[in-house]
């Protein structure tokens, strides 16, 4: 492929015709001689004492070669275990209260259970169906503990006790106060509070968690082939479990079927199987069912927030006072969860005084962790309802009140009294591209019309930001063929970002290789032996800057071998339109595959090493900040509750889009999930904590009829803080489109009187709080 340039082109995945056609590789699809199956005997009580596992009837069954239990696991085990499930490398501001080394999560339960779905034992057999079989005539004695599922009942006195080190269940603490906030609100014309939940969600990945693992005869080590977002992060972990150096253990994601921030951390299951292969000297695999991925796989979101917004007549936010109560589930696996919402707190909004506290609390629930934001939707979202329910109490236009309180421009870089430093943004660009392309105030017009004929239209609208692009750093290699082909290699390892595309338009342009004859790798700790992994919507901006570092190396490296070829000097060569040339004689030129034919071959200077190869790191300086202003427009059906979204409008800033393809397919997919959040999904548990939603059955995620064709557009507002320019779009649009949901929703429902309720706004919600208002009048 010859373009002219190719970053900023809309090119097709590279990645593709291997997906399409089915020639790719999942974890599933490694099956080796030998090979065992495991399945997991896992708690079916939320809190209990084991009192006996009895695997006599199992351990007969056809096909049985082993039921491992925590005994078992123990003597295999040379190091500490720490599972970790998220993403987040960013610094918490707030004065943190944490208990010296927080519980940790027990890889097969020794003699108490602290959720449905805990693993308690494995069973090893010749078929994955004998397996199951044997998991399920494995009888565990169970004595029943009080459990307790709402992380503000955990936090009271009196409640059960889930970890023997966490008074009152509260795994940590933390405050932050910035300002006069007393006085702020003293000197308030206005004061709003409102009470906010987020439901927990499930990630649903196309492919669910799945674990292969084999001896290494050479290494006397483990291979570990894992779907996974974070290999190193995995490999790190087993090694220091298993008590094997780095190099004794590789990991491998193949192709990796989604994962939205489940897939971070290593769970029980993937050191449970690298023992095994490690130590029965025979590869296992295990593939998690989809009953299992709802009450086995960390879930997302689950807190409850507290918010105060002091303000004048005029519609200046003066102060913000905030507590937010983070559920974490069994286990304390991600604990920076309620810091980042924290550190989000104040939105897109220039806020003098702001107080902060947040509870992070454990509950007899599954374990809670990163799922695409991670803590920043739940900020977007209870700032940008105040920021509705602002506007409704001063009987302003919602955009207006925005407007006024937006950070301006020159203010950047801005540090927030949260603890944040946006590196750049023009708030105000994204609101008049988005209220321009979806015709809002015609629809504003419009809705006063269609509510006299008994139409219900709603017109929601949100301006949000976000950081990511976390360090430490990320790593990039290049080797130039002597043919001139590319292989590269991230530190990174995508599931479905396009990223192999995007390197490779990097690559192409630094370097004048042929974008079709370059090759970019990732996934295996062995051909790359250090990386940070995808999160955080970290990939291309941090693994972009480091292949565009080492391209522009292999470029410098290029023009010396050129100047020797051409026999000029280095500084008389450029690289321009694709080839090396000589300054002001552009017919003395030569390709990329000239000069790496040259690097390979005897003859170069004797200060220029052979070979066309680099490897280079990029740490970034700071976090980086995308930002922009999503409108949807909506119709409530009163008479049964039902949301019809009618359309929808995104106008999201990352920087220079690298490939605007891939940036789109990004911001769908984030609409879609965001949405969902809003309108339909949700996991629940009954009093008891025994999951009610855990099947496609009763979790509810949309179907492609059930959303529009979204219309994007952007802003371009490039980062200071990245050689690329660019910041993150890969959870964008999911934390911009939730409450842009909720708060057209919200307008809808204005006549009855309805101020606020709580998402997911299903229809029974919504029916429901109609019927009430109704009842009232």
């Amino acid at each position: 492929m010859v373009l002219s340039r190719m970053v900023g082109a809309r090119v097709r995945r590279k990645e593709d015709p291997r997906l399409i056609t089915g020639t790719s590789q999942y974890v599933d699809d490694i099956t080796l001689p030998g090979m065992l199956y495991a399945a997991f005997v896992r708690s079916t009580y939320p809190h209990a004492v084991i009192k006996k596992v009895d695997a006599s009837a199992a351990l007969a069954m056809p096909g049985v070669v082993a039921v491992i239990t925590a005994e078992q696991l123990g003597r295999w085990l040379k190091g500490a275990v720490q599972l970790s499930g998220g993403e987040g490398e960013g610094e918490a501001p707030a004065q943190q209260e944490a208990p010296a080394g927080p519980p940790q999560h027990e890889l097969l339960a020794v003699d108490r259970v602290r959720y449905v779905g805990q693993p308690i034992a494995v069973v090893l057999a010749t078929e994955r169906y004998r397996a199951y079989d044997a998991a399920a005539a494995v009888q565990v004695e169970y004595e029943p503990l009080p459990a307790v599922v709402d992380p503000e009942e955990a936090m009271k006195d009196g409640a059960p006790q889930i970890h023997a080190t966490l008074q009152n269940n509260i795994a940590m603490h933390t405050s932050h106060q910035h300002g006069d906030v007393d006085k702020a609100f003293a000197e308030a014309d206005i004061v709003i509070k409102q009470r906010f939940y987020q439901q927990r969600l499930v990630s649903v990945p196309m492919e669910p968690r799945a674990v292969a693992a084999a001896p290494d005869p050479l290494t006397r080590g483990v291979t570990v082939w894992s779907s996974t977002q974070a290999p190193h992060n995995n490999r790190n972990t087993l090694a220091q479990a298993l008590g094997l150096s780095h190099g004794q253990v590789r990991v491998i994601a193949p192709e990796v079927g989604g994962g939205f921030g489940a897939k971070i951390g290593a769970y029980p299951e993937d050191i449970i199987l690298a023992a095994i292969a490690l130590h029965m000297h025979r590869p296992v695999k295990w593939y998690e069912t989809r009953s299992e991925h709802f009450i086995a796989t960390n879930q997302g979101r689950g807190q409850v927030a507290y918010y105060e917004l002091a303000a004048t007549k005029e519609g200046r936010i003066l102060g913000l006072r905030l507590k937010v109560i983070q559920d974490l589930g069994g286990y304390p696996k991600v604990m920076l969860l309620a810091p980042l919402t924290a550190m989000m707190s104040v939105g897109v909004y220039d806020i003098p005084n702001l107080s902060i506290e947040t509870y992070s609390v454990c509950t007899n629930t599954t374990p809670v962790g990163a799922y695409r934001g991670a803590g920043r939707p739940e900020a977007a979202y209870y700032i940008e309802r105040m920021m509705d329910l602002l506007a409704r109490k001063l009987g302003k236009d919602p955009a207006e009140v925005r407007r006024i309180n937006y950070i301006p421009p020159d203010k950047f870089p801005y540090q927030t009294p949260a603890g944040a430093r946006y590196d750049s943004a023009e708030y105000e660009k994204t609101l008049n591209k988005a209220l321009e392309i979806s015709r809002y105030y015609e629809w504003r017009r419009k809705q006063q019309e269609l509510r006299q004929q008994g139409r219900y239209i709603g017109i929601g609208l949100a301006t949000y930001t976000e950081i990511c692009g976390f360090g430490p750093y990320e790593s990039a290699s290049i080797r130039v063929e002597p043919t001139g082909a590319v292989i590269a290699y991230t530190g990174t390892s995508p599931h479905g970002q396009g990223l192999e595309t995007a390197l490779a338009q990097i690559i192409a342009d630094e370097i004048g290789a042929d974008f079709d004859q370059i090759v970019v790798l990732h996934g295996d700790t062995q051909s790359v032996p250090e990386g940070v992994g995808t999160m955080g919507s970290r990939s291309l901006a941090v693994g972009g800057g480091a292949m565009l570092m080492a391209a522009q190396r292999i470029r410098e490296k290029a023009i010396r071998i050129a100047a020797h070829l051409l026999e000029a000097a280095v500084e008389d060569v450029e690289y321009a339109d694709g080839k090396y040339r000589v300054k002001g004689a552009p017919d003395r030129a030569v390709t990329l595959a000239q000069i790496a034919q040259a690097a390979y071959s005897p003859g170069l200077p004797a200060d220029i090493e052979p070979g066309l190869v680099v490897t280079d790191y990029y740490a970034p300086p700071g976090t980086l900040f995308p930002f922009g202003t999503h409108v949807a427009i909506v119709e409530v059906f009163p008479e049964t509750g039902e949301v019809k979204l009618l359309e929808y409008y995104s106008v999201d800033d990352c920087g220079p889009r690298i490939n605007p393809l891939l940036v789109e397919g990004q911001v769908h997919g984030g609409l879609a999930q965001g949405i969902a959040q809003a309108l339909w999904e949700e996991v629940r548990y009954d009093d008891s904590g025994q999951l009610l939603t855990g099947t496609l059955m009763d979790y509810a995620i949309p179907k492609a009829h059930m959303l529009p064709s979204f219309v994007t557009d952007e802003t371009v507002t490039p980062s200071p803080l990245n050689p690329l320019g660019a910041k993150g779009i890969g959870e964008a649009a999911t934390i911009g489109s939730t409450p842009t949901i909720a708060n057209a929703v919200l307008d809808a429902l204005a006549p009855f009187g309805i101020e606020h309720l709580d998402i997911p706004l299903t229809p029974e919600k919504v029916w429901r709080a109609v019927q009430q208002a109704r009842a009232s009048v």
